[in-house]
């Protein structure tokens, strides 16, 4: 009976599942495989820190080369984290001959041409399910389930720590400060939450999906990134009133009418009664929307030691099947045999509806004021609702959701009116994602 060998780099949280499968595992693994997996060798920064699992001592090492370029080890997992050194050594794996799984999202996001290049070039794997999505199984059905699609739409929410920091907000009425701060002592949330809540890390994995879906693999510098740090209460009680839930909604999708690509990522004002609202606490969904399959929408666990390590499992697996004689003919890492560039429509050109809060004196003439400058800028008003007096803001809360408009009329109009001597505090605004 064949035997892999499988060589570790890292053993942080998602390293130490791995390696609890790959070893406690591993009858049941060659049971469903006919041929078995054996961890060889697991690189380590600090052999002594402490780990929710413990492998023999005789495993480990501190030293990367003992597995980069070892002809023993055909398949590296990268789970270091980080740009360097873990670019530089899955390039090397790769010019060794070896095949890559790796988990590594910003990796692949800032460096994927060159590596996906590399694994072209030398005939190598390099797959990264857990990338994207933690166990969602979204990237394997881009490239290989839905292949015979032209991919619409991809619609995501990407990062657990956002989620469950908006499902509180929502649920509970509870601040962004308090929200995360509980995030972080019930360890969902790291103490620089920045990665999550500005949005970067959600953005990596929504160029990913990108490539996956329309063969052009974005810089997260090239679309819109917003984060969830200036969500208060009031936009989640007035979401409710208008029947939208307010989510960090990642979208790509492609214009029929001139081919360009729209990518962006913020808060997002979501049906209520739509699959992507029901999405709670730290849990991913993904729905891409294909010309012959329609709607497929997956739901799952989106980060956490095993749910991740689960996705990194079926790399290595379909990897080590790729590997036996006879076995599958490789799919390209990205469904796609080379990448092309696709022109990205700009954030001012996207035509969404927008949900606005103005802030204003409470007297007669005002909402007249406010329409007319809308209305001179193309923006049509579809729902009003005016609120008590707010002391915090000096004045009454007018909210507005809008007809569909072009972001930049919208912007132009949102800076005339806030000239206006009625308006007592900056506007708000929120995009209103109908499409689900």
């Amino acid at each position: 009976m064949t035997t892999i060998n499988v060589g570790l780099l890292g053993l942080g949280t998602v390293g130490s599942g791995v390696a609890k499968i790959l070893i406690e595992e591993a009858e049941l693994l060659t049971l469903k495989l006919g041929h078995s997996l054996n961890l060889a060798k697991i690189c380590a920064r600090n052999l002594q820190a402490k780990r929710n699992f413990t492998p023999p001592p005789e495993l480990l090492t501190t030293n990367p080369d003992d597995i980069v370029g070892n002809p023993d080890i055909p398949v590296v997992v990268e789970l270091m984290g980080g740009l360097e050194p873990a670019r530089t050594l899955v390039l090397r794996a790769l010019a060794a001959g070896q095949h890559v799984v790796t988990a590594n999202k910003a990796l692949l996001a800032t460096h994927g041409q060159e590596i996906f290049q590399k694994a072209v070039e030398m005939g190598r794997e390099i797959q990264f399910e857990a990338a994207v999505a933690g166990a969602i199984p979204v990237i394997r059905a881009l490239k290989e389930g839905l292949t015979a699609n032209q991919i619409q739409s991809v619609f995501g929410i990407l990062n657990g720590t956002t989620n469950h920091i908006l499902t509180r907000m929502t649920q509970d009425g509870m601040t962004f400060h308090a929200a995360l701060t509980e995030a972080q002592q019930s360890g969902y949330a790291e103490a620089d939450p920045t990665n999550d809540v500005e949005g970067y890390d959600a953005a990596h994995k929504l160029a990913l999906l990108t490539a996956l879906a329309y063969g052009s693999l974005p810089k997260i510098t090239d679309f819109h990134v917003e984060g969830v740090t200036r969500l208060e209460p009031d936009d989640f009680t007035s979401a409710a009133e208008f029947g939208y839930v307010i989510k960090l909604l990642a979208v790509s999708t492609m214009s029929p009418l001139d081919g360009r690509l729209e990518i962006r990522l913020h808060p997002a004002m979501l049906p209520s009664g739509s699959l992507m609202a029901g999405v709670n606490g730290v849990m991913n969904a993904v729905l891409i929307r294909g010309h012959a399959c329609g709607d497929i929408f997956l739901s799952g666990a989106g980060a956490g030691m095993m749910p991740t390590a689960s996705a990194v499992m079926g790399d290595i697996i379909e990897t080590s099947r790729d590997l036996q004689p006879g076995g599958a003919p490789q799919v390209p890492a990205l469904g796609w045999k080379s990448l092309r560039t696709w022109p990205i429509k700009p954030q001012d050109d996207v035509k969404l509806a927008y949900f606005l809060r103005f802030t204003v004196i409470d007297k007669p003439g005002v909402l007249a004021a406010i329409s007319g400058v809308l209305g001179k800028h193309n923006i049509s008003i579809a729902q009003v609702i005016q609120k008590g007096f707010d002391a915090s803001r000096g004045g009454v809360a007018l909210v507005i959701l809008t007809h569909e408009a072009r972001e930049k009329d919208l912007l132009t109009a949102l800076a005339e009116a806030e000239k206006l001597d009625a308006l007592t505090a900056p506007t708000r605004l929120i995009r209103v994602e109908n499409r689900l």
